[in-house]
């Protein structure tokens, strides 16, 4: 049942995004703005089907943390909903996505518009374009999200995080903020399962600009994994150094 349940689980994420995204693809072109309307509208319709079709729930805490205006927001990532869901309490996301994704249907013709590109190739030439589409993304009142291990990570993996967040941290000299989360509970890196139950997202509070790139790459490891593992139940959870 639970293999019969995903399945149609992701001929109804697909479909969704397939027929919002070209359905809002009009009023995208006549304002970017619109590329967050839409998504909201498909991340709704997602978490719609999770709940009825697969039988999974979501709910967000910290809210109290999301930054006001131009911000940077490192989340822990496990599952494609983490890039959806944000849009339901940021008013502006911004992610950061791998280049190669502007060429898939749909979805790239959205990435386009007002997100960052990013090609994994070559490391130098990369990190500058992350600082620079940042930094013009915060001017203009937009929350940068980006996922400090770079990939999805299966629940129980060991952090590997990467130092592309340090660098737009000393560039922009602003605070960053931590979202911890446990939707791998539901929904796994890769493959079509889906599984039933409860995941929450967590927004932490910001850690202050002006920590040396040590300090502020050890306080954001300690903080998005510290608290993600205490959103997992004690059997899944692995022990996080203090």
């Amino acid at each position: 049942m639970r293999l019969i349940r995903s399945i149609i689980f992701v001929v109804w994420y697909y479909g969704t995004m397939g027929a919002i995204g070209i359905a809002m693809w009009p009023f995208v072109v006549a304002n970017d703005r619109n590329v967050w309307k839409s998504l909201r509208i498909w991340t709704r319709t997602t978490l719609w089907g999770l709940r009825w079709i697969v039988g999974a729930t979501v709910s967000f805490e910290g809210l109290e943390h999301v930054p006001k205006g131009g911000a940077l927001i490192a989340l822990k990532h496990q599952a494609a909903l983490d890039t959806m869901a944000p849009s339901l309490f940021l008013p502006k996301p911004v992610f950061v996505y791998k280049a190669e994704l502007a060429r898939t249907p749909v979805l790239g013709a959205y990435l386009k518009k007002n997100q960052i590109a990013v090609d994994r190739g070559g490391y130098a030439k990369a990190l500058k374009s992350l600082v620079r589409g940042a930094r013009e993304a915060v001017a203009n009142g937009g929350q940068v999200l980006i996922f400090p291990e770079g990939t999805r990570q299966e629940i129980g993996a060991p952090p590997d995080y990467k130092p592309g967040i340090a660098a737009m941290y000393k560039d922009l000299g602003i605070p960053v903020t931590p979202v911890a989360l446990n939707t791998g509970l539901v929904w796994k890196p890769s493959g079509i399962m889906r599984s039933p139950g409860h995941v929450t997202i967590k927004v932490l509070p910001p850690i202050p600009a002006g920590l040396s790139r040590e300090d502020f790459m050890r306080e954001l490891e300690r903080a998005i994994e510290t608290e993600s593992e205490a959103l997992l139940p004690p059997e899944k959870r692995r022990t996080v150094a203090a």
